[in-house]
């Protein structure tokens, strides 16, 4: 397997704390990939398209809302897979995911040798790290009514963001192994702007980013 790594993250500053973490290592590539699903998608089909052969490990990065009582502020969440929770269709009896609607998928699991490794890596570098489903969402949750019934429909849910059932569903039409980490800035929920510590979780994906390559050499 190719030990090359394609990182892809939302913002430009998400990109900037992975680099960090990866100082310089020759052997991976970080792109910003745009906000949300369809825009993470298309950008990272065309980084395969031009050299995915050369990838062994496609990662989804950047900061999240965690669920309360199950991914703290300021900790890691390792995505045991990337769900797409409002793919599908409203129904008398509530939401129906296109899995229920006989219209495919809408979870992708990542690898679970690898996010195994690097939530052991994080472990053992004093990082607080769960490992659990990721929500990927077009509209970020607002309100303590949505987030119940996220942490319903997906029982266990860690973690929600816009962008890594996109970068998975690239990354699986190549047949490349995928990860989702995110790093937790404020409780899934109200919108509470004050409340929110970007630049904690900044600093948090920085530091889980310097154990990422640990993974593909074990």
């Amino acid at each position: 397997m190719s030990r090359k790594i394609l990182v892809m993250t939302a913002v430009e500053a998400e990109k900037e704390a992975v680099l960090r973490g990866l100082r310089g290592i020759p052997d991976s590539e970080v792109r910003v990939a745009g906000v949300g699903p369809a825009a993470a998608a298309a950008s990272t089909v065309l980084a395969l398209a031009r050299s995915g052969a050369e990838y062994g490990l496609v990662v989804s990065a950047g900061i999240a809302g965690g669920f309360p009582g199950v991914a703290s502020v300021g900790s890691i969440v390792v995505a045991s897979e990337s769900v797409a929770a409002d793919l599908g269709a409203e129904t008398p009896e509530g939401f129906a995911g296109v899995d229920k609607l006989g219209f495919g998928a809408n979870r992708l699991e990542a690898d679970p040798a690898i996010a195994s490794r690097l939530a052991e890596a994080l472990r053992n570098a004093g990082i607080p790290v769960h490992c659990g489903p990721v929500l990927t969402l077009s509209t970020v949750t607002g309100t303590a009514a949505t987030a119940e019934a996220l942490a319903l429909r997906v029982p266990g849910a860690a973690a929600e963001a816009m962008e890594g059932y996109g970068v998975a569903e690239a990354a699986s039409r190549y047949g490349i192994p995928f990860l989702e980490i995110r790093a937790i800035s404020n409780a899934v929920g109200p919108r509470d702007r004050a409340a929110w510590r970007i630049g904690d979780a900044l600093a948090a994906l920085e530091a889980a980013s310097i154990h990422l390559t640990e993974v593909l050499s074990s």
